[in-house]
């Protein structure tokens, strides 16, 4: 089994293993601060992983700190620098 294998999540399984609803997880999906890592053909589900959960958890932090979504936005980006 590979250790370093990602978990794969439908947005609904990413909503409870992060506590964010399925709708901030879209809003999100569309600023640009999470991505999906795929979409079935078949139903057009969107598919996240484990960096996304983690991203998730970055973002929940940022927002104890009073940041904005641009903020975090920039922050986010300025990480994957």
């Amino acid at each position: 089994m590979d250790m370093n294998a990602k978990k794969i999540y439908l947005i609904k399984d990413l909503a409870n293993v992060t506590g964010y609803s399925i709708h901030t997880i879209k809003y999100y999906s569309k600023l640009g601060l999470i991505s999906e890592v795929g979409r079935s053909p078949q139903t057009n589900f969107r598919y996240f992983d484990d960096t996304t959960a983690e991203v998730l958890k970055k973002i929940r932090q940022l927002r104890t700190e009073n940041k904005t979504l641009s903020e975090i936005k920039e922050i986010l980006k300025n990480e994957l620098l």
